[in-house]
């Protein structure tokens, strides 16, 4: 059993979670993931791993509550434990420090993004992190970023926190003053990363995204993560997460993943009637 150390709410709708994972401490490296089951009836959900600490034995993850799953997942409290926790699985990120590299992340997706800064950082990169929300009350990791970032940068949809705008604003003004990036790490939804690509392939910037977000069960078998690259048939959770940016094609991943936005939705909706039930 995986025992729940740490539970700690970010935002109303994000939390994180550090688990005694000893064995998957040992092994994990930016950009990978793991596969947990809250009981031994629930479905199998992948989580990137936020962080972990080899010597305590740890692992950290960060969730939205969306759906059934998650629901349940956060219905449990420090001292409890996690019936399965799978891991390291995906190919770790490429890192390599000798680079001017900027890293961005859109939403929860900062909690993938963070790891990827933090490899980077440790590996002697010049780091810049641009993250953006919707709003202030959504704003995750901030200190974090800033701990592993030589330039950290805010932004909001409405400008309630940092500067008003879209990542891909601040990154083009960043282009624009004669900041010059070898490589630009895109972790988000996927709109956010289609149009980080299409600024960077002006300025024929390498740019990697993770495909996490179109992750459903973590094997290939759900087929949610098929998506096309290069014109030919991946799955972000064998042959990825992180693809060439340039190389993906957005729109039909898109296509697919709002095909299981009714699927989550009608997930969502029996595990509240399931909680409210068994809270009645």
């Amino acid at each position: 059993m995986y025992t729940i150390r740490k539970k700690q709410p970010l935002n109303p709708t994000v939390t994180k979670m550090v688990i005694d994972a000893p064995f998957v401490a040992k092994r994990a490296k930016a950009g990978q993931f793991i596969i947990l089951r809250v009981n031994e009836n629930g479905e199998r959900i992948p989580l990137t791993i936020e962080d972990s600490d080899p010597e305590k034995g740890t692992v950290s993850i960060v969730y939205q509550i969306v759906g059934g799953t998650t629901m349940k997942l956060n219905a449990l409290n420090e001292g409890d434990s996690l019936h399965d926790f799978v891991g390291p699985l995906g190919k770790p990120s490429v890192i390599d420090g000798n680079k001017k590299v900027c890293v961005i992340g859109g939403g929860v997706g900062c909690a993938i993004a963070y790891p990827t800064a933090k490899a980077f950082a440790k590996a002697g990169a010049d780091v810049t992190t641009i993250v953006g929300f919707r709003n202030k009350d959504l704003v995750i990791l901030q200190d974090e970023f800033k701990s592993v970032s030589n330039h950290y940068y805010l932004t909001s949809d409405d400008g309630t926190a940092g500067e008003k705008g879209l990542v891909t604003n601040k990154l083009e003004d960043l282009i624009a003053a004669g900041e010059h990036f070898d490589e630009v790490v895109a972790i988000g939804p996927i709109i956010m990363m289609k149009f980080v690509c299409l600024a960077t392939k002006k300025y024929d910037i390498p740019t990697v995204v993770s495909m996490n977000p179109i992750m459903i069960d973590g094997t290939g078998m759900c087929g949610c993560c098929r998506l096309m690259v290069d014109g030919k048939m991946k799955f972000a959770c064998v042959d990825g997460p992180d693809f060439d940016g340039h190389l993906v094609d957005f729109d039909e991943a898109m296509s697919r993943n709002r095909a299981y936005m009714d699927f989550e939705k009608k997930a969502r909706d029996e595990a509240c009637n399931l909680l409210n039930k068994e809270v009645a």
